[in-house]
């Protein structure tokens, strides 16, 4: 049974170039049934030149964040495989077609893609300011959340639409957490989750600021395990989410069950 792929690539001030002939590779390499780019607070004419690409391309006027920019791209597909790949195209086509083999081939629930792992390779290198953030938080993921991964932030993952379907209302990180977040409740369902090595090729002018993800990595880290342990039934977590304003899932401004 051919099992239908989604792709969604979130953008915020991309390089029109680079996401164009990205998202054309993936077309060509994976051959999705459909490709979501979430466009956030384009610039003026930004979107009528990606108009031509072999995509569906979704603005909105303000920056929302990965994690609800994904969510949004999500909830908008109708496909047995849910799949999203960073627009800055550091996880080349190739790699990203071997993150989503795993889920389409229903051999797991979840694959994340991994640049820590063994037997990745890296084409170029972070910085190292950049690169001991990324290790220090792998470390501290490892100790806090299961399950054990090499890497929980790659931007390349896939995921099974039933897996999506029991997750979805778990998640609330906006930003660059809702990876880990999404890690944290497939494992938390007892779902399968593969680690997929892949070819990693950084983009030194990347939009993320290394302080500030950090600072907000470590807290959807810790809210990740909360969440977690609620749903593994917790008496401890249940007792200090009565003391806690409940949040808002992501998935309530988004569109209805489909």
């Amino acid at each position: 049974m051919h099992r239908s792929v989604g792709i969604v690539v979130p953008a915020y001030r991309p390089d029109i170039e680079r996401l164009a002939a990205y998202v054309a590779a993936i077309d060509e390499r994976c051959a999705p049934t459909t490709i979501r780019i979430e466009l956030d607070a384009p610039r003026s004419g930004v979107a009528e030149r990606l108009a031509d690409l072999p995509a569906i391309v979704a603005t909105s006027p303000h920056r929302r964040g990965k994690g609800r920019a994904i969510t949004a791209g999500f909830e908008a597909l109708d496909t047995d495989v849910l799949a999203f790949a960073d627009a800055d195209g550091s996880t080349p086509a190739d790699s990203f077609a071997d993150v989503i083999a795993p889920v389409q081939e229903e051999e797991t629930a979840l694959a994340v893609g991994s640049r820590r792992h063994p037997d990745a390779t890296i084409s170029r290198h972070r910085t190292f300011a950049r690169r001991r953030l990324g290790d220090t938080f792998a470390w501290l993921a490892r100790r806090l959340v299961d399950p054990q991964l090499f890497d929980y932030q790659c931007g390349a993952k896939a995921i099974s639409y039933e897996a999506w379907d029991a997750i979805r209302e778990h998640l609330y990180e906006p930003g660059f957490a809702w990876d880990i977040e999404v890690v944290a409740m497939v494992e938390a369902f007892g779902l399968g989750i593969e680690e997929v090595p892949i070819t990693w090729h950084d983009q030194p002018d990347s939009t993320v600021s290394p302080v500030e993800t950090s600072l907000a990595l470590a807290n959807g880290l810790l809210a990740a395990r909360h969440r977690a342990a609620l749903i593994a039934e917790s008496r401890l977590h249940a007792a200090i989410a009565t003391r806690r304003e409940a949040p808002t899932a992501l998935i309530e401004a988004g569109r209805p069950d489909r």
